[in-house]
């Protein structure tokens, strides 16, 4: 869930020293270790010089992060954590890497001491979403706790957001819809919502349905690569092949990367 209250991230960042190696390769979960970028070396030669800076450090393990190097930025959260313990922001960080890295009960872990510290609605939404996709109703608990707090449109949002992800998991789907229209009512731009609406739609074979609110989602951003790839896939369940192709070019040639939207168009071509 990338929504603004990760704004946080803006100031939480982390160490490690790793070796500067251009090889690529695939980590446990099919995501692609990317190569040492020369601002990460540079980094890495700057905690060298100043080893006692907490933020160089924390920067450092953040650039590590979204180059999939999780192991060692853990490593660093790990060493600082050892002399800051009751540090909010560290725990954090360390969950939310665990969570990158698809170690979900250890970002739980992470989340929950965090909030133990400071129960800042960030690590609230963080640890619910966990919750939510693993069908636990504690989910909505934090949800609630968040609405009350009274944050604005954005947290109320998000709350709605993730109520919804634990309905629809849990096969409660008008309430799943109702919480997702809910959401986008309070930001119209939250395309994470459209796509958990259609897909509502979608798992029930409603693919006309679906097709509706991804075609929507397109129109609101229409750089948003699922918002096509899901066209896609409704096309490709209704048996139009042309506009299945049409769609998955469309997602490719904005996310060159995806895996899955390539493997879907060699599909459908054939």
């Amino acid at each position: 869930m990338n929504k603004s209250f990760f704004l946080l991230l803006c100031v939480i960042c982390a160490f490690v020293t790793c070796k500067n190696d251009n090889e690529e390769s695939e980590t446990g979960d099919g995501k692609k270790v990317k190569k040492i970028t020369p601002e990460v070396t540079a980094l890495q030669q700057r905690v060298q010089q100043y080893p006692d800076s907490t933020g160089l450090r924390l920067k450092l393990a953040m650039e590590l992060d979204s180059l999939n190097r999780y192991q060692p930025a853990l490593i660093q959260m790990d060493s600082l954590m050892q002399k800051d313990s009751t540090n909010y922001g560290l725990w954090y960080t360390r969950g939310l890497i665990h969570e990158h890295a698809a170690d979900t009960a250890k970002a739980i872990q992470d989340y929950i001491q965090a909030i133990k510290i400071y129960p800042s609605p960030d690590a609230l939404l963080s640890l619910a979403n966990l919750y939510a996709e693993q069908k636990n109703a504690r989910s909505l608990l934090i949800c609630n706790q968040v609405r009350k707090m009274g944050l604005g449109r954005s947290y109320d949002a998000a709350s709605a957001f993730i109520a919804g992800i634990y309905n629809a998991r849990t096969g409660q789907k008008q309430l799943a819809l109702n919480l997702f229209d809910e959401c986008i009512s309070n930001d119209y731009t939250y395309m994470e919502a459209y796509i958990e609406k259609g897909l509502v739609y979608f798992d029930s074979k409603q693919y006309r349905q679906a097709l509706d609110v991804f075609s929507l989602a397109s129109t609101v951003n229409h750089l948003y690569p699922d918002a096509y790839y899901y066209m896609a896939r409704c096309y490709e369940m209704m048996q139009i092949k042309d506009s299945a192709v049409f769609y998955f070019q469309q997602s490719l040639a904005l996310d060159k990367n995806s895996q899955e939207t390539k493997a879907a168009l060699e599909r459908v071509e054939k």
